[in-house]
């Protein structure tokens, strides 16, 4: 009799969760206008930094010790890929980047995606080609992943945290 009153409970609360999530998943918390800006500062962000506005750049980014890029490093000690946290470290690593020659973002911008995840966070994703002579990179454009964390401070929407992956090359094929 117990087992079968805890076996009741269980499921209950699991079909519970299940429709609570499931209207949850439903109702978007950001509108269609919202979502579209932040596409707009999506695409004023490659224009400033193909542009190498780097103050520009600057007021882009949430101003706190928790802002977070995730960009190529040029130090061994710190590994090939690393985190940037705050803002003078992330001033720091886009002057870098950029002052070391020509860069290029092309965003796919046909797969880019926008979601909000609260009323006052969203995420952006899209597939880009990135041409950079940094940190050993030959110039040579190649794939990248930009993954984007938008968080409203006001009116605005600013960046919490940029995630630049680069996307490893196919594995050849067995013969």
């Amino acid at each position: 009799m117990y087992k079968t009153l805890l076996a009741t409970i269980a499921v209950s609360a699991l079909a519970t969760g299940t429709v609570a999530s499931a209207s949850a998943v439903r109702k978007e918390p950001l509108d269609a206008a919202t979502l579209s800006a932040i596409r707009s500062r999506f695409g004023r962000l490659m224009e400033l930094a193909n542009n190498h506005d780097f103050k520009a750049l600057h007021g882009m980014f949430w101003q706190s010790p928790s802002t977070l890029l995730v960009a190529k490093s040029a130090i061994p000690s710190e590994g090939n890929w690393a985190g940037f946290w705050g803002n003078e470290a992330i001033d720091q690593k886009l002057h870098d980047i950029g002052s070391s020659g020509p860069i290029v973002l092309e965003p796919d911008y046909s797969k880019l995606k926008v979601v909000g995840l609260t009323r006052n966070v969203a995420e952006s994703y899209v597939p880009m080609n990135i041409t950079v002579s940094y940190a050993g990179q030959d110039g040579t454009a190649r794939p990248f992943l930009m993954i984007i964390n938008w968080l409203r401070v006001g009116k605005d929407w600013k960046i919490a945290s940029e995630i630049i992956l680069p996307v490893p090359p196919v594995p050849a094929a067995k013969g």
